[in-house]
């Protein structure tokens, strides 16, 4: 498991141990960033570039960290998992971006009031939960995402989701497993 692009390309990361945490592949996340760069902007105006970022259920961190490589100011990673807080916590340290990393051990269905609100966020919540839309309503209502803010969630292949109010669908895409749902707060939303 390595970092794709950015200031830390290559940059090896601590991979999960056991079954508990299921990272998002390397083929799938490289996918993800070239939509993000190359569908929704270049350069200046990619939605990476200077990004505030959530990195929900974020188990190694790699998203997160990913999005922080490739030019995102600072990011949120939250998981309910201590040791997957932890994991990501030392990835962070690992690619030298404590500084620009905050940790929030909380379930992501039932989050608090958001210190500030992100304008990209990566959902990637455990395959067969069902846990995707009440996180998105937790976000939502916690103020976590800007107006505007655009929202990768990971949904396994056999997964029903029902778009929840507040979002609208921008894209939809399969690598292997994973199914990669993009979605945005309207501008008006906010």
């Amino acid at each position: 498991m390595r970092i794709i692009a950015g200031k830390h390309r290559g940059l090896a990361l601590e991979p999960p141990q056991g079954e508990a945490i299921r990272p998002t592949s390397d083929r799938a996340r490289q996918a993800l960033f070239n939509i993000l760069e190359h569908r929704f902007g270049i350069g200046e105006a990619s939605p990476l570039h200077g990004a505030a970022v959530l990195d929900v259920f974020c188990g190694s961190g790699a998203l997160g960290l990913e999005a922080l490589s490739r030019g995102a100011a600072r990011c949120i990673f939250i998981d309910k998992d201590p040791v997957a807080l932890a994991l990501a916590e030392r990835n962070a340290k690992r690619a030298k971006e404590s500084a620009t990393s905050r940790f929030v051990l909380r379930d992501a269905t039932r989050l608090p009031q958001a210190p500030a609100a992100a304008t990209l966020a990566f959902l990637d919540p455990p395959y067969g939960e069902g846990l995707a839309a009440a996180a998105l309503e937790s976000l939502r209502k916690g103020g976590w995402l800007a107006a505007g803010a655009i929202v990768s969630l990971e949904l396994g292949p056999r997964d029903a989701f029902a778009l929840p109010p507040g979002f609208e669908r921008l894209d939809e895409r399969r690598y292997g497993k994973a199914r990669i749902v993009l979605l945005r707060v309207p501008v008006d939303a906010g």
